[in-house]
């Protein structure tokens, strides 16, 4: 009874926080390329700012996952925030001078911010009964959903701090994202208490003790199999999902759309992302996690198929492109980090989950920086291609690793 209580809540300051952390990270997203585009004139380095804030998450992801490990989730997942706000701040900083590699520096630290955002799904689990694993993450990605729905659709609305602030509209959001971030920061570091890693370690015993000081580090060609079909689950959905999201903006710019219908088709692809999830834990929970894998995998191939032949000029093909980009995206991060989860032991449980988020995040930097040159070379219309044949490979995956087969055994 007291866990379920510690797990109640646990899960509202997480909420909490996620919605803020949402807006503050999407709101900045949402103008990034944009920005790029009036720093730099070189249409190849338009994605570089955003693959840089993935990147910078990515490798935030795996000392974070350690630090986790040892000491808990709040003081990890607050320093994230924090450090998404200092980013957002270098970032007007950038925009002042008119710098386009100050610009990509500061892109650094915000990017680490999403690091905290994507970690927190893994600290709704600690404390979750085996059968609600999935659920319990798909909970606090639904609260970000609320944050990042909103911060999109503030970007024309915060574009009119630009002149008080001595910036342009296309950088005035991020002053906005150095707010959200901060107070998200505060959430964490003062209520999530009792830290529920720690709680479930210490409910776990000695023997999950004992195991941590014997293997503390397990290398990830060591996991089990079913860790590493969740982990690849996890690369493949995001690389889709970054490579045409990033660029979709300014495709949508270049056909002459104004700002407000940009925000728009983001938002629309956020809550792609995320308003499914209670839904997606659930078939999860119930049905396993392969075959959500695999409908998430072929909707990114749907996705990608729709993208391709769209000209930007109407935006209602694009919308519903990004929408299912979105909900593929969706089912391959809950599939997959439920399906990580319940295959490794707690003792290795945290730095694993960091070590599969380096992953999943250097493989979306990727795709973010790929997109430039291929947009370059052949257009939105390879990229969306690119994006189908992604979608293909990740149901190709979930048949092949047992979609038909009974449940693999979970760690507990």
């Amino acid at each position: 009874m007291e866990r379920a209580r510690l797990q109640r809540r646990t899960l509202r300051v997480l909420v909490g926080a996620q919605v803020l952390g949402g807006a503050g990270f999407f709101l900045g997203l949402t103008v990034a390329v944009l920005l790029a585009k009036e720093l730099t004139g070189e249409k190849a380095l338009f994605g570089l700012p955003v693959s840089i804030a993935v990147a910078a998450g990515a490798i935030a992801a795996r000392p974070m996952g350690a630090w986790m490990q040892d000491s808990g989730r709040r003081p990890a997942l607050a320093a994230g925030q924090l450090c998404g706000a200092a980013g957002a701040a270098l970032v007007l900083l950038a925009a002042t001078v008119e710098s386009f590699p100050l610009f990509c520096v500061a892109m650094a630290p915000f990017g680490v911010g999403n690091a905290s955002n994507l970690l927190a799904r893994y600290a709704a689990s600690d404390l979750a009964e085996e059968d609600r694993r999935a659920k319990a993450m798909s909970l606090v990605l639904l609260s970000t959903a609320g944050g990042a729905i909103l911060g999109p659709n503030l970007a024309e609305l915060a574009g009119g701090l630009g002149d008080p602030l001595g910036v342009s509209e296309k950088a005035a959001p991020f002053a906005i994202s150095v707010l959200i971030l901060s107070l998200s920061a505060a959430v964490l570091a003062t209520l999530l208490r009792p830290d529920p890693l720690l709680v479930a370690k210490e409910l776990a015993g000695e023997a999950a003790a004992g195991q941590e000081a014997a293997e503390p580090r397990i290398p990830m060609r060591r996991w089990p199999r079913m860790a590493l079909v969740g982990a690849a689950a996890m690369v493949l959905a995001n690389v889709t999902m970054a490579s045409i999201m990033t660029i979709t903006p300014l495709h949508l710019d270049d056909a002459g759309q104004s700002l407000g219908v940009v925000g728009l088709v983001i938002s629309l692809h956020v809550a792609g992302m995320f308003l499914p999830s209670p839904l997606t834990g659930a078939l999860a929970d119930r049905y396993g996690r392969l075959p959500v894998i695999a409908a998430g995998g072929a909707m990114l191939l749907l996705a990608g198929g729709l993208a391709a032949p769209t000209s930007g000029h109407h935006a209602a093909p694009v919308i519903v492109a990004l929408v299912l980009l979105g909900v593929g995206w969706n089912f391959g991060l809950i599939g997959g980090s439920a399906l990580l989860t319940d295959s490794m032991p707690l003792a290795q449980r945290a730095r694993a989950q960091g070590q599969a988020d380096f992953a999943m995040g250097i493989a979306g930097a990727l795709g973010s920086f790929a997109a430039g040159p291929v947009l370059q070379g052949g257009g939105y219309e390879l990229l969306g291609i690119a994006g189908a044949f992604l979608g293909a490979a990740l149901v190709v995956i979930a048949l092949r690793s047992g979609l038909l087969s009974p449940a693999p055994a979970r760690a507990g």
